[in-house]
């Protein structure tokens, strides 16, 4: 005697995992799935939404920060012209002169000195700082040569003098510093070809 098997009675739940095609719950079943299909995309657009605000929020502090920090450019880049003819009126004079001068001449240049002092630590509140040269090496994002001279013992590309002083705003280049450099020394003797 073999034993027959009888099948398990199936719940609608069975029926629709199984073959939902044919079940009497399929239409169900296949709203259900868009419904979930519709909730993973809205809750993908939802995410992406935030995220933007969140991208946009970012920028428009960015934006508001450096135009706060570098709304005196154009101002401050005016402002160098004034402080060069400054440094221009102060080396006219060498100290020598200045000493042997009438007291009222040296009362004029301590004046214009003072007057350039106030303008460089007012253009410095702002963010507008000198390029620093002091170490004597060139830096083409911050320098720019203008002439290659001799270098008197220093090393060939340092900088030599400085012609122009640059500036810095924040941490963008306002103006770069004009500077000449040494140009590589040639033994003598030695043949060079142009």
């Amino acid at each position: 005697m073999t034993e027959e098997k009888i099948p398990e009675p199936q719940t609608p739940h069975h029926q629709a995992q199984a073959g939902h095609e044919d079940s009497p719950f399929a239409a169900e079943f296949a709203v259900l799935e868009a419904l979930k299909a519709e909730v993973e995309s809205l809750k993908d657009q939802r995410l992406r939404a935030l995220a933007e605000v969140e991208n946009v929020r970012r920028r428009a502090e960015r934006e508001k920060t450096d135009a706060s920090q570098y709304a005196v450019t154009k101002f401050a880049r005016d402002m160098l012209g004034i402080a060069d003819n400054f440094a221009r009126a102060l080396a006219a004079c060498p100290p020598a002169l200045r000493e042997a001068a009438d007291p009222q001449v040296k009362a004029v240049l301590d004046g214009v000195e003072a007057t350039d002092r106030q303008l460089l630590s007012t253009l410095e509140r702002y963010g507008v700082k000198p390029v620093d040269t002091s170490d004597g090496r060139f830096d083409p994002n911050l320098h720019q040569a203008i002439a290659e001279v001799p270098g008197g013992g220093k090393p060939a590309g340092s900088i030599v003098d400085v012609v122009q002083t640059g500036f810095t705003i924040g941490d963008r280049l306002l103006r770069p510093a004009m500077v000449t450099v040494a140009r590589k020394e040639v033994p003598a003797g030695t043949d060079v070809k142009a």
